[in-house]
This record gives structure tokens, sequence and C-alpha cells, in this order.
């Protein structure tokens, strides 16, 4: 079982990013998915997470208004599309799934979890 992150890149203040989390291996249909970043020097924290129907999301407080997360459950993939992107934003963003995901979820409670890909974000 695989979870794969790809989309990060270096982009400048007030730009957009779309991340992508391909999962491989399972079938991910009956697992929500979410997203959380690790900032240099800081602990995992928990971005934006999606019901296994797409039908309820979570936010956290930073990411509502400027991310929206998505899953695409054919492809077996979930995304987070990321605007106006603010240098604090700058972490390492890791897909996760597990049965339930939610703002309260701890990072290192997940089923499943992925390799990271670095979004960089310049004032």
């Amino acid at each position: 079982v695989q979870l794969q992150a790809s989309g990060g890149g270096l982009v400048q203040a007030g730009e957009s990013l779309r991340l992508s989390c391909e999962a491989s291996g399972r079938t991910f249909t009956r697992y929500a998915m979410g997203w959380f970043r690790q900032a240099p020097g800081k602990e995992h924290e928990f971005v934006a997470a999606i019901s296994w129907n797409g039908g309820i999301t979570y936010y956290s407080d930073y990411a509502k208004g400027r991310f929206t997360i998505s899953r695409d459950s054919a492809k077996n993939t979930v995304y987070l599309q990321m605007n106006s992107l603010k240098p604090e934003d700058t972490a390492v963003y890791y897909c996760a799934a597990d049965l339930i995901i939610r703002e309260n979820s701890r990072p290192n409670g997940m089923e499943y979890w992925g390799k990271g890909t670095l979004v960089t974000v310049s004032s």
C-alpha cells in the first residue's frame, strides 16, 4: 500500500498550487483521506480531510477559505488546491488515509501515511 503525494514546488506569495495524492495497492473507497503538513522545526499539523464519499470536509483554521480538498475515488486520488499561499504555508505536505480523519486527528495515528511533497512559498 502506498500513498504518493506530488505537486509541490516553489511559488511566490499569493500564488496557487494543487497537490495530488495517489493511492495504490488497495482501494481507499471506504477511507477518509487527509492532508497534514510539517513546517521546518515544527510538529506535524492537520490541514484538511475529506470523508470516504466526499460529502464532508474538514479544514484547519488557516486553510479555511484558501484551501480546498477533493477526491476522485475512481482514480484513488485526493487533491489539495491551495490558493493565496503565504510564506508560513511552507512545509512538507503529507497525505494520509484512515477510516475517520478530522481536525483533531493525530498524524501518528493514521492507518496509512504517504511520502511528502515540499511546498516552498517565497515572500
